[in-house]
């Protein structure tokens, strides 16, 4: 957090469970809970910016269809996949009956 800004005092009403949590992770992380609250806030709001940013499965292929991979990139997808196939050959030998 930068020194420039101005922190506000607030207060909020929390479950037993969540402050024992909150409590355990400012100890574990050798910070203030504040400093747990923000950090957790930051991750939230990250996430669910990345959640609009995701292409859905045909985004994604008219992105991949317009632009394309390298072949580098296209050699390495294809090794990845062998290997994951050569990995587990029968993988519908393990499927519930």
């Amino acid at each position: 957090m930068s020194q420039t800004s101005t922190l506000k005092r607030t207060s909020m009403s929390l479950d037993q469970e969540t402050l024992g949590s909150l409590e355990s992770l400012a100890t574990k992380w050798n910070t203030s809970k504040s400093e747990v609250i923000r950090r957790a806030v930051r991750k939230a709001k990250e996430d669910e910016a990345m959640k609009t940013c995701r292409m859905t499965p045909v985004e994604a292929l008219r992105w991949l269809r317009k632009n394309g991979i390298s072949r580098e990139a296209a050699e390495a997808w294809k090794d990845d996949i062998r290997l994951e196939r050569e990995a587990k050959p029968n993988w519908w030998d393990d499927r519930p009956a």
